[in-house]
C-alpha cells in the first residue's frame, strides 16, 4: 500500500490566465500540460513552431512526494497529468515580468522559468540532466497513467 499526502493539483486559472494578459502581449504561446503533462506538451509546441525546447531537470517544480511516487512506480513526472497548471512561453526580455505577475497570485506562487526555446534541436525537447548530460524527452505513447477526474 502506497499512502502520501499529494493532493490533487486542480485549480481554477481563469484569475491568473487573466492578470497575465491584461498585464502583457508578449505572450507565444500558453497552454494547459493537462494531457500528456510536461513532455508531451511541449513535444506538440516543439513540432508545431518547429522550435527546439531545453529543459533544466534541476528546476522543474517536481514535489518531493510525485517524485517518489513516481520512482517506486517506475514513472516519469514529466509526462504526468498536471491539471491546475499552465505552461507560458514568452520572449526572453518578458520572462522576468510574466514571472513577477505569476508569482504575485497565489495559484502561481510556485511558477519558474524551467528552460528555453532555441533554434537547435527544432521539434524537440532536450531535457538538461542534474547530472551534468542531455536526454531528448519523447512524446508520451500510450497512457502512463488513466486520466481520473
Amino acid at each position: 500500500c502506497i499512502s502520501s499526502a499529494i493532493e490533487s493539483d486542480c485549480a481554477p486559472l481563469g484569475g491568473l490566465i487573466q492578470d497575465v494578459l491584461s498585464r502583457t502581449k508578449e505572450i507565444h504561446v500558453m497552454r494547459d500540460p493537462t494531457r500528456g503533462g510536461l513532455a508531451t506538451t511541449l513535444n506538440e509546441i516543439a513540432v508545431q513552431s518547429n522550435i527546439g525546447i531545453v529543459l533544466d531537470e534541476h528546476v522543474l517544480p517536481v514535489r518531493d512526494e510525485v517524485r517518489g511516487v513516481c520512482e517506486i512506480l517506475g514513472m516519469d513526472p514529466l509526462y504526468m497529468a498536471n491539471e491546475g497548471k499552465m505552461v507560458i512561453i514568452v520572449p526572453e526580455t518578458s520572462a522576468e515580468l510574466v514571472l513577477d505577475i505569476l508569482k504575485s497570485h497565489s495559484l502561481g506562487k510556485d511558477s519558474c522559468i524551467i528552460g528555453n526555446v532555441t533554434d537547435n534541436h527544432k521539434g524537440r525537447v532536450v531535457l538538461k540532466t542534474v547530472t551534468g548530460g542531455t536526454r531528448i524527452v519523447d512524446m508520451l505513447t500510450g497512457d502512463q497513467l488513466p486520466r481520473i477526474c
